[in-house]
């Protein structure tokens, strides 16, 4: 059980059970791609034992770090909260819109802490022969508004993109591997 305290407010207790592994870093996410493949990395830590205490994370220490790297990168900025071999939770900041993307055997939460954007889930993501990668858009997608509160769950290998930023918005991300049926 994991209890996230940010900005001096309880986001919310997550209960994760079963066996779980997290999108390993070592690759690019879909959509975004690189064409020259990124150097392995190292394996992340185990996730703590079962009966161990609490992750705890002070919200003056995150947002720092969210800080500093949005005055480094401030479209795309992330401060990880815990990022083990069962889950990697992050807080994103996103300043303007980035291509679409999926993450083939991870599901995501997105608890939207500030900010306004449209967002298209589902579909099929459709790379144009030049653009780059944030050229990236999805066809058929489901597009819905998202504020302060709301919350996202993109199932696993799911389509989304963060089409339109009407203000800076900032998210708790939680990506795990859904069990399977």
């Amino acid at each position: 059980m994991l209890k996230h305290i940010i900005a001096g407010a309880t986001v919310g207790t997550l209960i994760i059970g079963g066996t779980l592994h997290a999108q390993q870093p070592s690759r690019p996410a879909a959509g975004r791609g690189a064409a020259t493949p990124a150097a392995p990395a190292a394996p992340p830590p185990p996730a703590p034992a079962p009966g161990s205490a609490a992750t705890y994370r002070d919200a003056d220490a995150l947002m720092a770090v969210l800080q500093k790297s949005i005055a480094a990168t401030p479209d795309m900025a992330t401060s990880a909260v815990a990022n083990t071999d069962q889950y990697r939770i992050n807080v994103v900041h996103r300043g303007k819109p980035a291509g679409a993307i999926a993450h083939p055997g991870n599901t995501e939460l997105h608890y939207i802490m500030e900010g306004s954007a449209t967002v298209v889930t589902g579909g099929t993501i459709v790379r144009p022969a030049a653009g780059g990668a944030n050229a990236a858009t999805i066809q058929g997608g489901e597009t819905r508004q998202v504020k302060k509160g709301d919350i996202l769950i993109i199932p696993i290998g799911s389509a989304h993109w963060y089409k339109e930023v009407q203000s800076p918005v900032t998210y708790l991300e939680v990506r795990f591997v859904a069990p399977t049926k």
